[in-house]
């Protein structure tokens, strides 16, 4: 009986509990976004951060991608007969999924782990009861600039991953698979259209602004000592992850429901 209701309880915990407290965290740091004054000098300190353990990863990370979609997707288009719709099919796997995915994944692993293990080591130091003590909200003042500067960057990243992504596809299409380079530019609009970039971009967002506030959650809740802000970081990246392979899901969707598609 003991060991069930254990498991019970970490089932509610698991279920009820802690996503309760993260919706709970996620809306006090809502509303902290319009206290005044902002955070300018923190907001500034974590976006350059996040810039310099994201973008090389995210370029090395992009050229392969591109280059393999275009590979496939090469492939596949040749034996349909439509050779010539090469580039318009790697712009739109590209641009539409493969950006914001990478994006994601990157500013998950590398800026989320981060910021988790940052406030975790603050947690355990008691430095996020020293401020609340002197009146200092912690959301206001650690939080909020950490969420925005993630979206911030993402929204760039995402823009370096669709550039990146469609000259190594463009490369590999044009020096190993025989393809023409004026065909395989100009067919670029052939099937994508403006409104996936917009939507590429806010997904950017949506993800930055996911990943940064689990790592917060999971930053603040830490306990146990170095141990559990290890563990905290690890349960990090792989629940910012999950929910934004799921919020990927919901978004194109969505998209797909509320845009016309272009056809050939």
């Amino acid at each position: 009986m003991a060991r069930a209701g254990k498991v019970a309880d970490g089932v509610a915990n698991a279920t009820l509990r802690e996503p309760g407290r993260f919706f709970a965290l996620s809306l006090d740091t809502f509303r902290a976004l319009f206290k005044w004054p902002f955070q300018w000098q923190e907001f500034l300190q974590q976006a350059w951060f996040i810039v310099s353990v994201t973008v090389a990863p995210t370029i090395m990370v992009a050229i392969p991608f591109g280059a393999i979609l275009s590979l496939q997707v090469g492939n596949l288009i040749r034996q349909l007969g439509a050779q010539s719709q090469t580039g318009a099919t790697a712009v739109l796997a590209i641009v539409r999924e493969a950006s914001p995915i990478v994006t994601a994944l990157l500013i998950a692993a590398a800026a989320g782990s981060a910021i988790c293990a940052d406030l975790g080591a603050r947690k355990i130091r008691e430095e996020i009861d020293a401020m609340e003590v002197l009146g200092i909200n912690p959301l206001h003042r650690l939080v909020v600039p950490r969420v925005l500067a993630c979206a911030f960057v993402g929204l760039f990243l995402n823009g370096i991953v669709s550039v990146v992504g469609i000259a190594g596809g463009y490369v590999f299409n044009v020096l190993l698979q025989g393809g023409t380079p004026g065909a395989y530019i100009a067919s670029f609009s052939g099937l994508a259209q403006l409104s996936d970039l917009y939507q590429a971009e806010v997904k950017a967002v949506v993800f930055g602004v996911t990943a940064a506030l689990v790592a917060s959650y999971k930053g603040l809740t830490a306990s146990g000592g170095p141990k559990g802000v290890g563990d905290a970081v690890n349960q990090t990246v792989v629940i910012a992850a999950m929910a934004l392979f799921v919020e990927n899901f919901v978004l194109s969707a969505l998209y797909f429901q509320l845009v016309p598609q272009k056809g050939m």
